[in-house]
């Protein structure tokens, strides 16, 4: 994608939106020579959602103006186009299967695009849309465990997708604001598979991990093994609860309690030294000091709980929780002290803090500051959304984007052609002419 740059950049400048609960960030990266560089981020505080869900229009078109407009600033450029990405408790995973003879000696790319079109042909109730598709593994005459069938010789093949769906409305009101803000949508990424875009690595994949992303409103989980997503959940609880409990417990402002949350804030609350004391202002303005310790006294049950809800998740995952390597936490509600060891020793699985990796800030902010800023959990979706677009996977739904914009087909259509010849090698010719795609028979009902 190309975006209007002024300063003359070589390389395809890249822009993911991540529509939050707390805030709305907009990250622009410039894509060259299989490097990405992130140039600029803009932020603005998010009030238009509840839990990941639009429940105000005006504003969050305000908020994504704002944060938009702020990475124009910062990079020098014009966006109009971004991914943007989706969460919310409105997002349902589950699993599907289909199967198909092979036509020749050998498995074709057209038949690995039955195969996924079997495996996509299932009920979905009319308030409900598909998102992405994802292939898990294929299974050739009874071998499993095999990634790429193109080209082996069998007369059966099987494939496993895992299917992501939202709710239409709340799919349709977040391309709503988008298009109202002036910014068309290439794509809508669910955003854990955008953070774990970022943060994991490929050998993580393979063993197994969990990526647990905690919001302000909402914790969303993604479950890989063997190199594939296998489990989606999204959990209506998230840093915002953590400031809510602190207000209520001390009776201060929600404003106060974030402060304290993000200043003084502790999972464990025997990390806390008994004698160290805060100041704390309370609605009349007046500060006084209280030990620290009733901070951690109070956040502590609601991040057991989180961590409670997690590895339900985990252990409802179809089994995969004997063989995952760990749980990598991000997400700006992560950095609560003492939450990754809580976690750890809860869930009896090694936890560490992902960062987003894969990226530099080489380019025209490359400052200390926003180096740190860049490097920083909060960042994991908006960071993600910009490698995900160069990955160009799962596979995108082009009617749901056309419902908003139709012109967005063709090139929806175009990414997904590319997306087909990058993993199976198909040559141009072979897909030209082609009406229906990957997700196009996602609509079919039975």
């Amino acid at each position: 994608m190309r975006i209007r740059d002024p300063l003359g950049r070589k390389g395809n400048i890249v822009v993911g939106l991540d529509v939050g609960t707390t805030k709305i960030c907009a990250i622009v990266g410039e894509v060259r020579g299989g490097k990405t560089d992130i140039i600029a981020i803009g932020s603005a505080p998010s009030t238009g959602l509840r839990k990941g869900v639009v429940i105000n229009i005006e504003s969050t078109v305000d908020s994504i103006k704002k944060a938009v407009k702020d990475a124009e600033a910062m990079a020098g450029i014009e966006i109009k186009s971004v991914y943007v990405g989706i969460a919310g408790r409105h997002i349902k995973g589950f699993e599907s299967y289909g199967a198909v003879g092979i036509k020749g000696k050998e498995v074709k790319p057209q038949d690995v695009e039955r195969a996924i079109d079997s495996a996509s042909v299932v009920y979905v109730p009319l308030d409900r849309e598909v998102l992405h598709v994802i292939p898990t593994e294929f299974i050739l005459d009874g071998q499993d465990g095999i990634k790429d069938p193109v080209g082996m010789a069998g007369v059966r093949l099987e494939v496993k997708v895992h299917i992501v769906t939202g709710a239409v409305s709340s799919v349709q009101n977040l391309l709503k604001c988008c298009e109202r803000a002036g910014i068309d949508v290439i794509d809508i990424v669910l955003e854990p598979i955008a953070s774990a875009a970022a943060v994991l690595t490929e050998d993580e994949k393979d063993l197994g991990a969990a990526l647990v992303d905690i919001g302000g409103g909402t914790t969303d989980i993604a479950i890989y093994k063997d190199g594939s997503l296998r489990h989606t959940a999204v959990l209506a609880l998230g840093g915002n609860h953590f400031t809510n409990d602190i207000g209520i417990g001390l009776r201060i402002p929600v404003q106060e309690a974030e402060r304290i949350k993000k200043k003084y804030g502790c999972a464990v609350t025997s990390m806390v030294n008994e004698t160290e004391e805060m100041d704390v202002a309370g609605a009349d303005k007046q500060v006084r000091k209280i030990p620290r310790r009733y901070i951690a006294e109070i956040i502590q049950p609601r991040c057991e709980e989180l961590t409670e809800l997690i590895k339900r998740e985990i252990e409802n995952s179809s089994g995969l929780e004997p063989g995952l390597s760990g749980v990598i936490l991000t997400g700006g509600a992560s950095l609560l002290a003492g939450l990754d060891r809580l976690m750890e020793a809860n869930l009896g699985l090694s936890v560490r803090i992902g960062m987003p990796d894969g990226i530099e800030s080489s380019c025209a902010s490359n400052s200390p500051l926003f180096q740190s800023n860049v490097n920083n959990p909060m960042y994991s979706t908006g960071v993600g959304l910009i490698l995900h677009s160069i990955d160009g996977e799962p596979v995108p739904n082009p009617e749901l984007l056309g419902r908003i914009n139709g012109d967005m087909f063709n090139g929806i259509f175009d990414r997904m052609k590319e997306w087909v010849r990058n993993l199976f090698g198909v040559n141009g010719h072979e897909l030209r002419g082609k009406s229906r795609t990957l997700s196009g028979s996602m609509r079919q009902r039975i």
